[in-house]
């Protein structure tokens, strides 16, 4: 996201709300864990709530980047 698309969604949504997508595997609930990509539906779940009022998300790399390849691929795939 450049520097004006995140000016015109704190016009346009009338925010400044920035969600950090801190995701632990750890605290995922178990029905998700089921799913092939885990964190990446935890994480869709979380901006499918938040999109009308959130005007930038924040994956924190290093939740990703502790689980090797697979958790990389839910950071590209998010």
């Amino acid at each position: 996201m450049d520097h004006l698309q995140l000016f015109n969604n704190i016009v346009q949504k009338k925010s400044f709300l920035c969600v950090g997508l801190d995701s632990e595997i750890e605290k995922i609930p178990s029905f998700l864990k089921k799913l092939k990509d885990p964190l990446f539906e935890f994480n869709k779940k979380i901006i499918d709530a938040t999109q009308e009022y959130t005007v930038a998300y924040k994956p924190n790399v290093a939740f990703y980047e502790s689980l090797g390849a697979e958790g990389w691929l839910s950071l590209v795939a998010t």
